[in-house]
């Protein structure tokens, strides 16, 4: 494997692990912090807009295996690519929560599952997946809004982030928002918490594939070869 091929996996790799350490780095720092849900969400949306911006020239800034494969659906990646891109980000988001479990107090560590994104107490796991699900659909939406469609507004990641942090306000007391497998899956691992865990696979994987397959078929613009 040589440098080329190596280069947008590592920005997979390093995007995901900065965005995992920033956004469950704000769930353990806030379990008694004066942030709140506030400061989560903003952690959240910010980190992402700062790091996908930053990957995107590099990889495409998915730093997410639901984007991925969406993408892949989508067919602006081939299968490789995905496999690829989804190992570099669940590996990335394990390197974020073993950098938390090391650098941050054991004691906020401890309380808050190292960030693993958790249901609420009134969210049944049927409606964490169709909430996750939903959020999904509009972050992967931002996606192709903003970066894949050949009309998109030329944002950066900008787009994409303020989709996050609009879902984590709207729905992040009830599932954490994660709208990410690596973002729950990376903490999970490290802190051997692994309650609701399908709900952060299922859901964005559906919410993925139903945006992946709108967007394709009825929301992109075609290219005349395309419509006969």
């Amino acid at each position: 494997m040589n440098y080329r091929t190596l280069r947008a996996p590592a920005a997979e790799f390093i995007g995901t692990m900065l965005f995992v350490f920033v956004a469950a780095g704000s769930i353990v720092a806030n379990v008694s912090g004066p942030g709140g849900a506030l400061g989560i969400a903003l952690a959240h949306g910010i980190g992402l807009a700062v790091l996908v911006t930053i990957m995107l020239p590099i990889s495409g800034g998915h730093l997410n295996p639901a984007v991925s494969l969406a993408l892949w659906v989508g067919k602006v990646i081939d299968a490789k690519t995905l496999g690829r891109y989804v190992a570099a980000q669940l590996l990335g988001a394990i390197a974020a929560a073993g950098l938390i479990k090391g650098l941050f107090p054991a004691s906020l560590v401890r309380i808050s599952s190292l960030g693993t994104p958790q249901l609420s107490g009134a969210t049944g796991m049927y409606e964490g997946i169709a909430l996750e699900a939903v959020f999904t659909f509009i972050l992967v939406s931002a996606v192709f809004g903003t970066v894949v469609s050949s009309q998109a507004q030329r944002i950066g990641g900008f787009g994409i982030g303020l989709a996050l942090l609009a879902c984590a306000l709207g729905g992040g007391v009830l599932t954490g928002a994660a709208l990410n497998p690596a973002r729950a899956f990376g903490p999970a691992l490290v802190a051997w918490d692994w309650h609701g865990q399908a709900v952060y696979w299922i859901g964005p994987v559906l919410g993925a594939a139903v945006a992946a397959v709108a967007w394709k078929f009825l929301l992109l613009q075609r290219s005349a070869t395309d419509l006969n």
